[in-house]
């Protein structure tokens, strides 16, 4: 999982024992030839990254609850099973986020850096303009007039009928089923254009624009069905961040190699450069969608639970923040990078625990599940072939009281 980078650790020492600029620069700077970031500029920075942070997760989280109903309303017509991460899913996880990062780390030793940063470059160039097109559709269709109507479009591709052996298939495969309006026309235009310009310039607002409606997205649309597996999945991303950050220098270093917009900065510079700042700290945003996606849930469990407050979700939210706080306190005070989810996870997990024991919620929030009808179905068989297994021996029981009484 990304996190505050060794970099940004090093830039603070090198603040430190700052040396007259190379050749041709004016102002002080530092052995690497950047403008050495003044207290103010890091307080400012650090504090940037921690509410641009928890702003995905709050209205991710919201956002959820709606792709939640949703869910709901179309398993109830349709029968559709909902997208959800099992258990199984979240054990394997970590396991696959380690064979990706490993082969990201060999791709960078072996093949040059910057090839490899023009292909994923090309690809979250796609995402990010699908990603922010989604993110800004509510924004800009409030904002377009009455009087600019809205057009449905409706773009599919059908594969139709095929012979296949004795037996003719009359079913129509929809190989594209899209529907848009002129509204989302608009979002995708406004999103290509922020997109080319991150793919022009790499400039960090840019970047920070592309990453946050990743987030965003990632916690509305990544959904755990249950606490189990919530916990599973962060248990064991845990484990991942601890052993690859102090483990190995496999993540820093893919985290300094690796060009794409999964992570958000902020220049500690910004006060002395301006815009044209270029002395980062950054926060990758795994650090941001994993808790992220466990609060979400924890906010649909509050909706579940009919009360006025939403307690478990501010609480854990708070949480989080806090344990954002003592990543960077211990960053500083240690000087080295830290896994921000050694902090975060505690946090996260402790909270919602802690206080379902206070308030006697700890059943309700373990059995909590989004989509619990497919359990329901399977209690009902269950239940209705234990009816039967038991009538006979029921009768018996009552047969033998009865004889009992007649006696």
């Amino acid at each position: 999982m990304a996190e505050v980078v060794e970099e940004v650790i090093a830039q603070i020492q090198e603040n430190l024992t700052a040396t007259a600029g190379e050749s041709g620069e004016s102002g002080p700077t530092n052995a690497t030839g950047k403008i050495p970031s003044t207290p103010e500029g890091m307080a400012l920075a650090y504090g940037t990254l921690v509410v641009m942070a928890m702003l995905p997760i709050f209205f991710g989280s919201l956002r959820s609850v709606k792709h939640h109903k949703e869910q709901s309303t179309a398993f109830a017509k349709t029968g559709e099973k909902p997208d959800t991460m099992s258990s199984h899913d979240a054990m394997m996880f970590p396991l696959m986020a380690s064979c990706a990062l490993f082969g990201l780390y060999m791709f960078f030793k072996i093949f040059s850096k910057e090839n490899i940063n023009y292909l994923l470059t090309g690809y979250f160039f796609f995402l990010g303009v699908m990603a922010l097109s989604h993110l800004l559709s509510p924004v800009i269709s409030s904002l377009i007039p009455a009087s600019i109507p809205k057009i449905p479009y409706h773009l599919s591709f059908v594969q139709g009928p095929q012979e296949g052996g004795e037996k003719k298939s009359k079913e129509k495969k929809f190989l594209i089923d899209y529907r848009f309006t002129t509204h989302d026309v608009v979002c995708f235009i406004v999103a290509l254009i922020i997109s080319v310009w991150y793919l022009i310039q790499k400039h960090w607002i840019a970047n920070n624009l592309l990453g946050l409606s990743f987030a965003v997205n990632g916690v509305e649309l990544l959904h755990l069905n249950n606490i189990a597996t919530g916990c599973i999945l962060l248990c064991g991303l845990f484990v991942y961040d601890i052993f690859w950050v102090f483990g190995t220098n496999v993540m820093v270093t893919v985290a300094k190699s690796f060009e794409a917009p999964i992570k958000i900065v902020f220049p500690q510079d910004l006060m002395t450069n301006g815009l044209s700042a270029s002395n980062f700290a950054v926060l990758g945003l795994g650090d941001i969608v994993i808790p992220g996606i466990f609060i979400a849930l924890l906010l649909r469990f509050d909706n579940s639970l009919k009360r006025k407050s939403k307690t478990y979700f501010y609480a854990t939210f708070i949480a989080y923040f806090i344990g954002l706080l003592a990543t960077i306190f211990v960053m500083h005070v240690f000087k080295h990078a830290q896994p921000a989810l050694l902090y975060l996870v505690p946090a996260c997990l402790g909270t919602p625990l802690l206080l379902a024991v206070l308030k006697g919620d700890l059943k309700k929030l373990l059995a909590y599940e989004d989509h619990p009808e497919e359990k329901t179905k399977g209690e009902k068989k269950t239940a209705n072939t234990e009816k039967s297994t038991a009538t006979p021996a029921v009768k018996k029981e009552t047969k033998k009281k009865e004889a009992k009484k007649a006696k």
